[in-house]
């Protein structure tokens, strides 16, 4: 899957993104767009997907009708140590997402 990762989301975590077609804001020259223009730049260089750890963008933007899939981190902080943990899940989310579709991905209860 063509997938971007956000200017949030730390871009070591992009060697965890095996088997997708990944790329971050900042290598493809995106940093700092709001996220509507974002969205627009996505479809027009036809990425699927969008992983970030902005868990407020599913109440800022109309996702359902961007046709982007988007997995949401969510985590204390946005450091790769809390984010690598999550990757797995973030693999299994972005296998299963359809266009349109916002999920979620935590760290269980259980875990420290």
């Amino acid at each position: 899957m063509r997938l971007l990762l956000d200017e949030c989301v730390p871009r070591p975590l992009l060697r965890d993104l095996t088997g997708h077609d990944a790329h971050h804001v900042v290598d493809m020259g995106w940093s700092s767009r709001r996220n509507s223009e974002l969205l627009e730049l996505m479809l027009a260089e036809r990425f699927k997907a969008l992983f970030t750890v902005n868990q407020n963008l599913p109440f800022q933007q109309n996702l359902r009708a961007s046709g982007i899939a988007v997995v949401v981190a969510v985590a204390r902080t946005n450091r790769v140590k809390e984010l690598r943990p999550l990757m797995p899940k973030v693999l299994d989310a972005l296998r299963d997402v359809k266009a349109g579709e916002v999920v979620s991905v935590a760290a269980s209860a259980s875990a420290k």
